[in-house]
């Protein structure tokens, strides 16, 4: 694949690494960005990795674009023989699938959406071939996900789905977005999944909702005291059923700083991952729930 290059105003490089979503795509996209990142390049003030693409902010009075434009380049060429071993680590999410407050918020926007006669998730198993509510749930949890970027709004992680094409859930957003969709929300648009870290509009499909913050800009979570944003690219993410009982204690064990997401270092392989899905994706929950 080679890269598209374009300016976004004075201040802007913009990266298209692939016009379609792949993990090939997500890294290459990482390693000219963690490479770029590395080089300490003065001029560079932020550098923004996407889902297959990433953004080079720049201050043109101390680094020339075209000065930037080659120093890029020369990072892509590099990044083609990049390593495809990533260190990274692996996350399990807590989900409480059909929750009562999504579903309150998507039976109030029934008009803006495709079925206005089913929910969110039973039209995701629908129009995806799955019998029913429980074998789409546990579709959706069964494999991992990779966090290819984060952003859109402050701590929102979009997941891309690890299991091969034909078996990656697909569904639309919303005919009209929402204006309301609560904190947590995990919801569905395209191939990605997401996690709303804070309550606003929406277009994606409502599928349920996590007890665990993923975003605190005062800092007050314990596990979110050293950086007010949990995700960032390449984390892996597992999710994890849960019902209401199991909910709510986990809203009362974050309320007394006690709540820890399960996490694990873990080394992800692309080409042994694309060798072998469902058995990388077997060793990286036997590396999740081994003790």
């Amino acid at each position: 694949m080679s890269c598209r290059y374009a300016f976004g105003g004075n201040e802007h490089l913009f990266v298209e690494v692939d016009e379609a979503m792949s993990l090939e795509a997500f890294f290459v996209s990482l390693a000219i960005t963690n490479t770029l990142r590395g080089a300490a390049i003065e001029g560079i003030t932020e550098i923004c990795p996407a889902n297959a693409s990433f953004q080079v902010k720049f201050d043109p009075d101390r680094i020339h674009p075209s000065r930037l434009l080659d120093v890029v380049k020369e990072i892509e060429s590099d990044a083609a023989g990049a390593d495809s071993r990533l260190d990274t680590r692996i996350i399990e999410i807590p989900v409480y699938y059909q929750d009562p407050w999504t579903h309150e918020t998507l039976m109030r926007f029934r008009e803006r959406h495709q079925d206005p006669d089913s929910t969110d998730i039973e039209y995701a198993a629908r129009i995806n071939g799955y019998g029913d509510v429980g074998a789409f749930v546990e579709a959706h949890s069964g494999a991992p996900w990779f966090v290819s970027m984060v952003g859109f709004v402050s701590g929102l992680p979009f997941l891309y789905q690890m299991v091969d094409r034909p078996r990656q859930i697909q569904v639309p957003k919303y005919l009209r977005p929402r204006t309301d969709t609560p904190k947590l929300t995990v919801g569905y648009g395209g191939c990605f999944s997401c996690i709303y870290s804070v309550r606003g509009a929406g277009g994606y499909q409502m599928f349920g909702i996590t007890p665990m913050p993923i975003y605190d800009p005062a800092q007050r979570v314990s596990y979110l005291r050293d950086f007010m944003v949990f995700f960032r690219p390449g984390d892996i993410v597992k999710w994890a059923p849960i019902d209401r009982a199991a909910y709510d204690a986990a809203v009362e064990a974050v309320a007394e700083g006690t709540f820890e997401p399960r996490v694990r270092s873990v080394t992800f392989d692309l080409d042994e991952f694309n060798a072998d899905i469902d058995g990388t994706n077997a060793r990286l929950m036997e590396a999740l729930h081994g003790d």
